[in-house]
């Protein structure tokens, strides 16, 4: 797929920015001061971390993340927000060491010898200006990579992760009529082609078998995805 710029919403002031410029702006966010200022509960360390599509950078969250929370909290919201299709197994590559998911508290990765579970708290792996990736589905493989952009000490505003900021949809064009495509062939995507509106889906030579409906998300259009 071609690579898009895509613009993003800041969930304290509803400012519009792209990816970079969301970063200097959520440190300077007048609204998120104040909520930060006023706050009056336990305060705590928290991570804000960047996450985009590995290959497909439109397509990215700004996140803040409790450091005390688990790997496997991280992974269970990329996966509802971004992924989960078909309970597949996933993983996190940090800084060499690799942490696999578990099923019933019982790696599935025991083979490798060098290989953790994901039981071990955000804090005590990660550290500002750390860069490491996801991987979920290790056969139609959806990599996310993210950076830890920076660390302060204050009181979550929500749970364990808050969605800061995350790119607004991308507009992509129907390969055949040049419309806004609103559906994916499975197929043709290998192809760079295959985006189409719902009147070109009707008559795609694949069949509606092969057709996926177009998400926000850099799981589009693979295995059974649909959106979170």
């Amino acid at each position: 797929m071609k690579r898009l710029m895509t613009m993003g919403k800041c969930r304290f002031c509803d400012g519009i920015f792209s990816k970079a410029a969301m970063t200097r702006h959520l440190n300077s966010c007048a609204k998120r001061q104040t909520l930060a200022e006023t706050a009056t509960g336990q305060k705590t360390r928290l991570f804000h971390l960047v996450v985009q599509g590995r290959y497909l950078p439109e397509y990215w969250m700004h996140i803040e993340v409790v450091a005390n929370a688990k790997l496997k909290t991280l992974d269970r919201f990329l996966r509802f927000i971004w992924l989960e299709c078909c309970l597949h197994l996933s993983a996190f590559t940090i800084e060499g060491q690799r942490y696999v998911s578990e099923v019933d508290g019982v790696s599935l990765f025991g083979f490798g010898v060098e290989e953790k579970n994901m039981n071990f708290k955000i804090g005590s792996v990660l550290r500002t200006g750390v860069s490491f990736i996801h991987e979920y589905d290790f056969g139609t493989t959806t990599e996310l990579a993210l950076i830890v952009v920076s660390e302060r000490v204050g009181e979550p505003l929500n749970k364990s992760i808050q969605i800061m900021a995350r790119n607004e949809p991308p507009q992509l064009i129907c390969s055949v009529c040049g419309k806004i495509a609103t559906q994916v062939c499975t197929q043709c995507i290998y192809e760079g082609k295959g985006w189409l509106c719902d009147k070109c889906a009707s008559i795609h030579k694949c069949g509606e078998e092969m057709l996926l409906p177009v998400v926000n998300s850099p799981r589009v259009g693979m295995c059974g995805y649909t959106g979170e």
